[in-house]
């Protein structure tokens, strides 16, 4: 993928990066503006895969971004970011678009999910779990509840807790082979794997329901952006669609960093852009902490 570009006249000027790390098929560069501007430099069909979770309008409170549009104001908003998607994906690409909505406002992710469609199609849709439970029943008939992830409570008698999010995959047509086993699991009845003439290892397709919890946020001073995902997540979006050699992938939302640690781990290239730059400085520490081996431990399924 080429490096973002302006124009003085008809002459191309690089665009500096606000930092780089790495080196050829994984290297890592991060750009402070806005994405919807600088975007466009980049080359048509140049992008494996973008991966991203826009703010979701709902009045989270961004150091920099308002968060409450007017509604027709923000679908436009993100149409134009849809039309921007289409024109730097490959022909072959994956366009991953995390959006979660409100008890009061369930129809909001979808409502996006139409917005930045354009001509783009909509070839899976992965339900992100944050926190689960699940009535575990033994062979003798008794049940155990098992609860599992981080539970964060609704003060309401009217709505249940909200407990995932969406990621809309989306694509040129629809059709793009997707590496399933990338991210399956092992049968847990292993007979299965001589049932199907299909199956030859212990492993299957995990299915569109991911459990990806978060890490327990203990202090303010632990939760520097108010709206992140797990680098779990974006992991998994990038092995479904497959790794390559020298493939490229773009967060135009990155905030703190999380789809670059994904692609630092995974040995892709990454480019993030972000208006904020303290949340870019994060994204730094982030990474300088990876590339000295001084990481945290990776958040586990």
């Amino acid at each position: 993928m080429a490096v973002s570009k302006e124009f003085i006249g008809d002459e191309p000027v690089a665009i500096k990066p606000y930092r780089t790390y790495g080196a050829g098929r994984s290297q890592i560069t991060i750009f402070h503006g806005d994405s919807l501007e600088l975007m466009p430099t980049l080359n048509a069909n140049s992008v494996d895969v973008v991966v991203t979770s826009p703010p979701y309008n709902i009045g989270i409170n961004y150091t920099v971004h308002r968060d409450n549009l007017p509604r027709p104001d923000y679908m436009e908003w993100m149409s134009h970011f849809g039309s921007i998607v289409s024109d730097v994906l490959r022909k072959d690409g994956s366009f991953f678009l995390n959006v979660g909505g409100t008890p009061e406002d369930p129809w909001l992710p979808w409502d996006v999910a139409r917005a930045v469609s354009g001509e783009l199609s909509l070839q899976n849709v992965i339900h992100w779990v944050k926190s689960i439970s699940v009535d575990d029943v033994a062979s003798d008939g008794s049940s155990t509840v098992l609860s599992a992830g981080h539970f964060k409570p609704i003060s309401s008698r009217r709505f249940l807790n909200d407990c995932h999010e969406y990621i809309f995959h989306f694509t040129h047509d629809g059709r793009i082979p997707i590496d399933k086993l990338a991210v399956g699991v092992p049968y847990k009845d292993k007979s299965n794997i001589g049932r199907w003439k299909s199956v030859s290892s212990d492993l299957r397709d995990r299915g569109n329901l991911w459990f990806i919890p978060y890490e327990t946020i203990r202090s303010k001073q632990q939760r520097p952006h108010p709206a992140t995902f797990p680098v779990r997540l974006p992991e998994m979006c990038i092995l479904l669609h497959g790794v390559r050699e020298g493939m490229a992938v773009v967060d135009p939302f990155m905030g703190i960093g999380s789809t670059a640690l994904a692609c630092a781990r995974l040995g892709v290239s990454f480019t993030g852009y972000d208006i904020d730059s303290s949340y870019l400085e994060e994204s730094c520490s982030r990474l300088e902490n990876y590339f000295s081996g001084r990481e945290s431990k990776p958040e586990q399924m």
